[in-house]
């Protein structure tokens, strides 16, 4: 009888623990399905990124640098287009295209319609170093009084200033425009600059006076070029 009861309790026991693991097991399906929120996958892939696991940085997206939207090569300037440089605004009217060793550049002769006149030269330099990436080099170019003076190879003294020679020699042109030049000829060239950094530029077809101006750099993106009608 004793034995009876205890082998009846047990399996009471046995079967009531059965039924409190099923009624755990299918409470932590309902919690798990509807409780909890699947995970953003945008914070996730942010998480990935910003946390200890970083991407190597040969895979990183690069940084580039856009010119702005209304910005115009300046060696795309024509004969008749408007400039605006330095607060005033030029009409492009003649324009030398010019070689030397393989070396090309650009100058126009620009007027700011009151019989003032500049010339803007561009260039395409090489870095300062082989790995450096070219830039564009612009110039405005202010006549100076140097009537009768002749760029010697050694220094020069031009209103106080002392200027050291840095380069000098011959370029072929071919002209467009009103330049005051041949259409095609040789153009003779000599280069000085003072210690601070001020240019000085000798110019003359060959057979013709020299000509003398100070040079002062622009960043081709302050110009604003403005293509003829």
């Amino acid at each position: 009888m004793t034995i009876a009861v205890v082998l009846g309790l047990s399996i009471v026991t046995i079967i009531v623990i059965m039924f409190a693991l099923v009624a755990v097991a299918r409470q932590d399906r309902k919690g798990g399905s509807e409780g909890t929120a699947p995970p953003d996958p945008i914070h996730a892939t942010t998480n990935a990124i910003t946390g200890p696991h970083r991407l190597p940085a040969e895979v990183t997206q690069p940084t580039i640098l856009s010119a702005p939207p209304d910005f115009v090569d300046p060696r795309t300037i024509k004969v008749g287009d408007v400039i605006d440089c330095q607060g005033v605004r030029y009409r492009a009217i003649g324009a030398l295209y010019l070689t030397r060793k393989g070396s090309q550049w650009v100058e126009y002769l620009m007027d700011d319609g009151k019989r003032g006149y500049r010339w803007l030269s561009v260039e395409e330099r090489p870095g300062l170093v082989s790995t450096d990436p070219s830039y564009l080099e612009v110039l405005v170019w202010t006549p100076v009084p140097t009537q009768g003076m002749v760029p010697a190879k050694h220094t020069l003294l031009v209103e106080g200033v002392e200027y050291f020679p840095v380069e000098r020699g011959t370029a072929a042109f071919r002209s467009d425009g009103t330049t005051g030049h041949p259409e095609r000829g040789l153009l003779d060239f000599a280069d000085y600059q003072a210690e601070d950094g001020r240019s000085l530029s000798f110019q003359r077809v060959q057979g013709e006076m020299w000509r003398s101006a100070y040079a002062t750099p622009v960043s081709p993106g302050s110009l604003r070029i403005h293509p003829r009608s």
